[in-house]
């Protein structure tokens, strides 16, 4: 902590003076792609995990909502011990410092995913959730989050266009494959690092507070397709079967698994395109340049999606073309070999 961040020194007055904990150690815990920042506090109680969500640009609101609404159809969502609505302060529960990501590997995969569909399972499956207000993954919001590809990506980051009939003929075929699905709660970040390994009643899910209600291969799509992490083809297809089958089972979904594995692979699209977006934008807009280097991953993701549909072989032609020659692409793509 640096001496003149005051919103740091706020909060730990707040955790002494308001709550009376004794501090014994305050250390950056992490930090993501929003203006959120946690902190580790130790005292003689344990560890907490302090928020700290600067109220001008974020809203802490949802983040409670959501937990509430998780942890009641058992979802391990950090319990939520004391709030500050004012100046965005939040005292959690403490996940510990391992996710998924750190500890996945060929020996582990099966056992932590088993963790994870289960807990997925359980959020799909609480129909109340349908009706809990939360808000609805709309074409709207569709839109919005494959602009983000377009403007921030293809035109900001490569400096490059994308021809307009084509880009329409690609959203409305990923739009439309979203919205003819089922519904259920989304978490919407459901990957290998909001997932942490715990001791018990793992994993812990964080990162919560933007679901919506939308399409039910959203979430799986994100644990498996996950900008973070790559698996072969033939295990991801494995998993996604299984999970097709306890779907079929509890009475979600009522197709042929034909038609589950394309809206998995088309909501893979969307979400990778989105993805790319938002890495460009992280480092064009606030600064954060770690991100660039998921993109060869995302973008690999990408091509193998568009090869299996002939409808999107025009658009895996403009990124081969475009996109994978641009030099700054190939930077990256050489920065993480």
């Amino acid at each position: 902590m640096m001496p003149e961040d005051l919103r740091a020194l706020a909060l730990l007055d707040w955790l002494e003076n308001d709550l009376l904990l004794t501090i014994k150690g305050f250390d950056a815990a992490s930090s993501d792609a929003s203006f959120r920042r946690y902190f580790r506090v130790t005292t003689p109680e344990g560890p907490f995990i302090v928020m700290d969500a600067p109220p001008e640009k974020e809203n802490v609101k949802p983040f409670i909502r959501v937990a509430g609404l998780m942890s009641a159809c058992d979802v391990h969502v950090p319990a939520i011990y004391q709030q500050n609505l004012d100046d965005g302060f939040l005292l959690l529960e403490d996940f510990g410092s391992q996710c998924f990501l750190d500890q996945l590997n060929s020996a582990s995969a099966d056992a932590l995913y088993a963790s994870a569909f289960d807990t997925l399972l359980k959020l799909q499956a609480d129909t109340s959730l349908l009706s809990s207000g939360l808000p609805g993954y709309d074409e709207a919001l569709l839109q919005r989050e494959l602009a983000i590809f377009e403007d921030w990506f293809i035109n900001g980051l490569l400096d490059i266009g994308i021809p307009p009939a084509q880009w329409d003929k690609v959203r409305d075929l990923l739009i439309h494959s979203a919205l003819e699905q089922p519904v259920s709660c989304v978490h919407r970040d459901y990957h290998s690092r909001n997932l942490m390994v715990l001791t018990s009643d793992s994993p812990g899910v964080i990162d919560f507070q933007d679901a919506v209600i939308g399409p039910i291969t959203y979430d799986l799509v994100s644990l498996l397709r996950d900008c973070y992490i790559a698996w072969p083809e033939q295990q991801v297809e494995q998993w996604v079967e299984n999970y097709f089958q306890r779907l079929t089972q509890a009475g979600l979904v009522n197709v042929e698994l034909s038609q589950f594995k394309r809206w998995f692979d088309l909501m893979g699209l969307q979400r990778h395109l989105k993805a790319i977006g938002i890495f460009s934008r992280l480092h064009l807009r606030d600064g954060k340049s770690g991100y660039l280097n998921d993109i060869p991953r995302t973008l690999n993701h990408v091509m193998t999606v568009c090869s299996l549909y002939p409808e999107l072989a025009e658009f895996r032609q403009f990124l081969h073309d475009e996109v994978l020659s641009a030099p700054r692409v190939n930077a990256l793509k050489e920065k993480t070999q």
